[in-house]
Parts: C-alpha cells; structure tokens; sequence
C-alpha cells in the first residue's frame, strides 16, 4: 500500500515507518520542516510538506497524489504540562487534526483510515480489578484534569469509526523516544514513591507491529485495545524519578490524577486474535 503517515518521526512514527517499509508499503510521511523531512528519507519515507493542523494548506500538499491509507500517529507529549486546558495541542491534533486527515483521505482516495487513540479514554479513576474490554463504555468523565484528554481521544474515535476507520487504544507507552526511554542520559518521568497505579502498558516497537497488523488486518469501524499481556505500576518502569505523592500533585496536577488516582486493567485478547499480533517486548 501507499500511506500517508502523520506522525513518522515520533516515538511510534519512527519504529512504525521502518516496519512498513520493510513489510513492502510506501509511506508518505507528513512533514512540517526541513528537519523533520530529513528525519522523514532517513527512515526510508518519502516527505510531504504540509501541518495537519493547517487545513488548506495540507489539502494542497496532497492535491493531484494518490494513497491507499491514511494513519494519524500526532500527539505533543515531549513533556508534562501543569495544566490542561481545552485548547492542549495534542487534544487539538486529535480533534481538528483527525478532521482534516480524513479530509485528505478523501483527496488521495485512501479507503483506509486508522487513528491513535489510548486506553486512558475508559475514565481515569481507580478500576480496581476489572478488566475493560472494547465492549465497555469509552469515554467517560469522572470530573478530574484527565476529562479533557478523554474529550480528545472520543472525538479522535467518533471521527475515524464513523468513517469506518479503526481506532487503535493504545497502553501507556515506554521504550525509545517515550517518557519512558532506557536510553542511557534520558531524562527521567517523574513518578509516585510508592508507585502509583497498575495501568496498561505497550512498547513502541510492539504498538508498531499492532499498527501494521491492523492496517493490514483490522476490521474497519472496530476499536482495538493494544496493551502488554502484563500490567505494572509507574514505579515499575526504567528511568523513572521517585518523588512524593503531594509533590506530584502540587507540580502537574494532571499526574497526580493519571499515576495516582487511577488504576486501569484493560484486555488485549480482540487484537491478539483479530490482528494476528503478539506483544514480545
């Protein structure tokens, strides 16, 4: 297939355009600078100059070309934000950038479309032991600062499922290029002392093999959760500073509310078994 990838030189972006490349696809990775596009031939893509945010601009960067699938991997996480208001990049990307990609997927004639989504939409709140499936509600609000990131990944979804693309729910990402990069002088995410919440977790190299296997197999208008057999709290993972709970809170409030109000279980059985995909790392 020829795609279109937002995102090619993120955290996902770049293990994902090497595995499509390798898999025989053509990608076509959207690039908002010199830099990026460089980045972007590195990695075997070929760069399209153009902002997902930017509507018109992108329509005309795609005008005349042609693609198979369209994938939205943009998010703008390079570090945690105090606060979190409606007008949060990464929730804009998810609510104006999904529309003017599926907008361009019209243009190019993609009649695939697959969308970046999290896990963290079924509520950030303390779960206990239950396990969500895609079956479950998504989307609900339990009045705290993740509401507004859960408004983002609903809008995301609703946009790509009514289109009959596929919503990929990821876990909480760790390995290279994430909060959570073992790379040696990476800096480190600030986490709970005592560890914080068991949530879902996922490797940017095993979310790639995923992103692939449902661009290849998925069933459009369907949600996948993409998460490690084996859950974990913060404290567990690599690179991590352990401070305080109250200082946590006092710092970014929104970390308070993610790794330490929230304990999330989530299955990964519907992917493993629609998509053929198993996580290894």
């Amino acid at each position: 297939m020829r795609i279109l990838l937002a995102g090619a030189t993120g955290a996902i972006g770049r293990p994902l355009t090497r595995l499509l490349s390798t898999a025989g696809h053509e990608v076509l990775a959207l690039s908002r600078s010199d830099r990026s596009a460089a980045a972007a031939r590195d990695l075997g893509a070929r760069p399209v100059m153009a902002d997902a945010m930017d509507r018109d601009g992108l329509l005309r960067a795609v005008d005349g070309m042609s693609a198979d699938a369209v994938i939205h991997e943009l998010t703008a996480l390079k570090a945690p934000k105090r606060t979190l208001t409606p007008d949060d990049p990464s929730t804009r990307l998810r609510v104006e950038g999904t529309a003017h990609l599926l907008e361009a997927a019209k243009v190019l004639g993609a009649d695939r479309f697959l969308t970046q989504s999290l896990v963290l939409g079924y509520g950030y709140a303390d779960h206990g032991s239950r396990v969500f499936t895609e079956d479950d509600p998504f989307g609900v609000k339990h009045g705290n600062p993740g509401d507004i990131v859960v408004d983002g990944l609903v809008s995301t979804e609703e946009q790509a499922l009514a289109a009959g693309g596929i919503a990929l729910r990821y876990g909480v990402f760790h390995g290279p290029g994430t909060w959570f990069d073992p790379a040696p002088g990476a800096r480190p995410t600030p986490v709970p002392r005592g560890g914080g919440g068991t949530v879902p977790w996922v490797h940017v190299d095993d979310a790639a093999a995923a992103t692939v296997a449902a661009l290849e197999r998925g069933r459009g208008g369907q949600a996948y959760n993409i998460v490690d057999r084996r859950h974990a709290t913060w404290g567990e993972r690599e690179r991590a500073l352990r401070l305080p709970g109250w200082m946590l809170r006092l710092m970014v409030p929104y970390l308070g509310t993610l790794m330490i109000d929230t304990t999330l279980r989530v299955s990964g059985k519907k992917a493993e078994r629609e998509l053929d995909w198993t996580p290894r790392l």
